[in-house]
């Protein structure tokens, strides 16, 4: 059995759709991020880094959400998650790689501007930049990313559960989604799943 460690509002998000979308054996431990669990000496066992989300396999952890979203798709394959092709595959990666190293990014420096500046007055200013940094990607996603009516297509992949969770983003950072017939039209979509039915009563 996997163990999946997942904290609420934390990019466990994603990954926890993808594990209730194929059905698989595995416990859910969440840690509570009010009381500072993920910086407890039980968690930091698990994964040193002190964030979320953490899965234990039988062959040891993974951390890093684009790391988890594709070991379950390719230990999964009777789901058919991820392109076969390599060039496919390549840009199904591209995009998830786009999600966590810019767009993650970008939404943490609402949250996490100790990450980067000891300033307050940085810190404000780094949340303040958010909104237009967020739109600015929601219109990367919309316009050179997204195909239709998934990510990469016409059949949900390992790539949907991670567009949900930057649109949960955009929301809360204030972008205005009216613009993104796209996004908006996936996030329905998406909603209608029960897999993700399952995961927002977890992340409310």
């Amino acid at each position: 059995m996997l163990t999946f460690y997942y904290a609420k509002n934390s990019a466990a998000y994603a990954p926890h759709i993808l594990l209730e979308d194929i059905g698989a054996d595995y416990n859910a431990v969440r840690i509570d991020f009010m009381t500072g669990e993920q910086r407890s000496p039980a968690y930091l066992a698990v994964n040193p880094k002190g964030r979320l989300p953490s899965l234990v396999t039988e062959k040891g952890v993974l951390t890093e959400t684009p790391a988890i979203l594709v070991y379950l798709a390719q230990r999964f394959p009777e789901h058919d998650l991820a392109p076969s092709d390599p060039f496919q595959f390549a840009i199904a990666q591209a995009f998830n790689s786009y999600m966590a190293s810019t767009v993650h990014v970008a939404h943490a420096h609402k949250h996490r501007g100790a990450r980067w500046a000891d300033d307050p007055a940085a810190h404000e200013s780094m949340r303040a930049k958010v909104k237009e940094n967020m739109t600015e990607y929601a219109q990367m996603i919309e316009t050179h990313y997204f195909k239709g009516p998934y990510v990469l297509g016409d059949k949900f992949s390992f790539c949907d559960p991670y567009l949900a969770l930057v649109t949960r983003w955009l929301k809360d950072d204030g972008v205005d989604l009216n613009p993104f017939a796209k996004i908006r039209a996936h996030d329905a979509l998406m909603r209608e799943r029960p897999s993700m039915q399952r995961v927002l009563e977890l992340h409310a």
